[in-house]
Formats: C-alpha cells, structure tokens, sequence
C-alpha cells in the first residue's frame, strides 16, 4: 500500500498515459484513409511517367532515412526516461558528463553522414531528371501568366505554317532551346481562363494534351511573375520564372486525365490557376492538333518576357 493508505500504485498514472498515447497513435495511423497499397508511396500519387519513379524512390528512401534516425532519438529518450529517472527515495545530483570527446565527435559526424548521403542521392536524381540530353518527341512551350495557362504546341502541323525558331512571339526562349525545334514548325496554341473546364471531367482550366510513350519537353516561360507548373502525379514541377526559362522532360506511360496546378503562390487568383493534363494515344494526339489548327488556333500566343542580358551572359557562361 501507498503511504497514505491507498493501494493505487504510482506506477498507473504513467501506464495510463503511455497506452493513451498509443491509442492516440494507432488512431492517427489508421484514420487517414490509405489502403495499404497506398502506404509504400507514403501519400504520393500513382506515378504516370517514366521518370516519377525515380522521385518516388528518393521520397521513400528520405522517409526510410528520417525514420530509422526518429526510431534512434525516440529510443535513447525513452531509455533515459525509464532507466535514468530521479530515484523517489534518495535526491541526489546524477553523474555529471562533460568533455567527453568520443560522444562529441559522435553526434557531430552522424549528421554530417546523413545529410552526405541525402545530398548524394538527391543531387544524383535531379541531374538525371533535368538532363536535356535526349531529343524530344514532343515540344510544348508552357506559359504561365495571371491568372491561366497557355500551350503552344511546336509542331509541324497540316494548315499552320511558320517557324518556331524565328517566330517573335517565341522571342524570350533562349536559342539553345530552339536548336532542337523542329523544322517548319508553324504550331498550334491553346489558351484558358480561370473559367474554362475540361469538357470530360468538368475540372477548372484548360487542358494540356500529350501523347503516351512519347518523350515530351516542357519549356517553361512567364509573362508577368514567378508561376510553379505541376502535373500531380508526373510528381514533378518546376518554376516559371519571368525572363528566365527551364525545362525538363518526361515520357507519359498512362493514359487519362489528370489534374495539375500552379505551386506558388503568385498573386490573389493563385488558387484559380488550375489546368489538366490528358495523356492520349499517339493517333489521338496528332488528330488533336489538326482540330486546333481547324478552329483557326494556328500560330503561338506570347511566351513572356525576354530574358535580360545578364542572364543571357550566364547561361552562356555556364554551357
């Protein structure tokens, strides 16, 4: 018995506490609505490219990482706690340790090793998803501007005629981009608004339209401020960027409609900036451009701010 009479044991309020937070744990887990098909993506989409398996395995890899270190701190914690606790029947200063080197050297080397390999790994990936090496099947030049999208499709297309390379509304691509245009490529463009719908899904913005199994090149221009353009489940995204432009590529390997969105923050409409991508057979692609060019949606619409001549200086630099 305790000593004031009671046989409740101390020990129950700690017990109580630490199956409480369990509780509150296996709650936690199971309330988020996953399947355990979703679990090993860790709340990723589905990938729909050839590429986004790639930066699925440097998402699950980071939580591998940062889970096991959790694991660690958790454990020397809670061994501290039960093991080092302050004794009830004595009061007394526990064994002091300072200056001690090995212990020193160890919490300063382990996380000098884990950021090393994060930064490997990740440093190894990005390389290889913004290599440019590989000629595109497809060229789309996407301009983001307030509050929309538009899509030019530089193609060599039946009843467009012109050339991206010398086109002026295409001025603020760099020229070590155009090189790999192709020839003739008179395009066709689409352009939203915060009102337009995809007419299959009824999701808000217009809609991009790639082929499946082609290798498609995104360059990324800006009319007015910085925009990020993000395809969900290519699980990739970049940022526009005014009188700058990037570019990546990937090949779709699913077909369907997806959603996509701008991922800065860019202004009041910034929510209203929403598109879809439809990922189609090669055939169905082609027949697409044709009823582009039929609606009279020949040409390109304006891809942005050139780039200044500083930054024309420092790509140049930088070849």
């Amino acid at each position: 018995m305790s000593p004031n009479g009671s046989d409740r044991s101390p020990r129950r309020p700690m017990r109580r506490k630490l199956l409480q937070a369990l509780t509150a744990g296996l709650v936690l887990a199971t309330a988020t609505g996953c399947t355990y098909k979703d679990f090993p993506r860790l709340g990723m989409p589905t990938p729909t490219t050839e590429e986004a398996p790639r930066i699925l395995s440097l998402w699950q890899g980071s939580w591998a990482a940062a889970l096991a270190t959790g694991v660690l701190v958790w454990g020397l914690i809670l061994w501290s706690v039960i093991f080092h606790r302050r004794s009830r029947t004595k009061v007394e200063v526990p064994p002091q340790t300072r200056y001690n080197m090995p212990i020193e050297a160890l919490y300063t080397v382990v996380p000098l090793i884990i950021v090393s390999v994060l930064f490997y790994f990740t440093a190894r990936d990005e390389t290889k998803l913004l290599s440019l090496d590989e000629k595109p099947d497809v060229t789309v030049n996407v301009v983001g501007f307030q509050w929309s999208w538009g899509f030019n499709y530089i193609e060599d297309v039946p009843g467009s005629t012109g050339n991206a390379k010398t086109n002026k509304n295409l001025a603020a691509i760099p020229d070590r981009f155009k090189k790999d245009f192709p020839a003739n490529a008179g395009g066709v463009y689409d352009v939203g608004t915060p009102s337009s719908r995809n007419p299959q899904t009824g999701n808000p913005g217009p809609t991009l339209v790639l082929p499946k199994g082609k290798t498609v090149r995104f360059v990324l221009t800006s009319r007015d401020v910085i925009h990020s353009f993000w395809v969900v489940p290519f699980l990739m995204k970049q940022d526009v960027i005014p009188g700058h432009t990037n570019s990546f590529q990937v090949t779709p390997n699913k077909e369907g409609t997806f959603l996509g969105k701008c991922a800065e923050l860019c202004g009041v409409d910034h929510s209203r900036m929403l598109f879809n991508v439809k990922v189609v057979s090669p055939e169905r692609y082609e027949a697409y451009l044709k009823e582009l060019a039929a609606k009279g949606q020949t040409g390109y619409v304006p891809a942005g701010i050139e780039q200044t001549g500083h930054e024309k200086n420092r790509e140049t630099n930088n070849l």
